[in-house]
């Protein structure tokens, strides 16, 4: 099996998109603390339950990146873009539920619409 590159830019741009979210939960699954130390956890105060968390969203992402690389199919780009794109309406619930405007979740925020806006501005024929 060959690994695809797409030749349009759109697509190409979904495919960028889905390896970076790959890339992120590759880190989030083989490093948990690193990635709770750039979500502003301490890790001293993190149980084992807390890196099985994190190591499982961490596989989420791989997973869905991944599956987007892969299959190469609008269906999966927009799976992604839809599931980032609401991880990004919870970064912004953050701001004001839990008065969570700062600099580090700023920065998160517009990352995950980058990554989400990629996929789905393709799908939806915009790029």
């Amino acid at each position: 099996m060959e690994l695809y590159f797409p030749t349009e830019l759109g697509e190409q741009v979904a495919f960028i998109c889905s390896a970076a979210t790959a890339f992120l939960g590759l880190v989030a699954f083989l490093l948990p603390a690193l990635m709770l130390r750039l979500s502003a956890f301490q890790v001293g105060e993190v149980r084992p339950e807390g890196y099985g968390a994190v190591r499982a969203v961490g596989g989420h992402h791989l997973g869905l990146g991944l599956a987007a690389i892969m299959l190469a199919q609008d269906w999966i780009y927009m799976t992604l873009g839809i599931a980032l794109g609401f991880a990004a309406v919870g970064r912004l619930l953050s701001w004001g539920l839990d008065r969570g405007f700062t600099p580090r979740n700023v920065a998160f925020f517009l990352l995950q619409v980058v990554l989400a806006s990629g996929p789905l501005a393709y799908v939806f024929g915009y790029i």
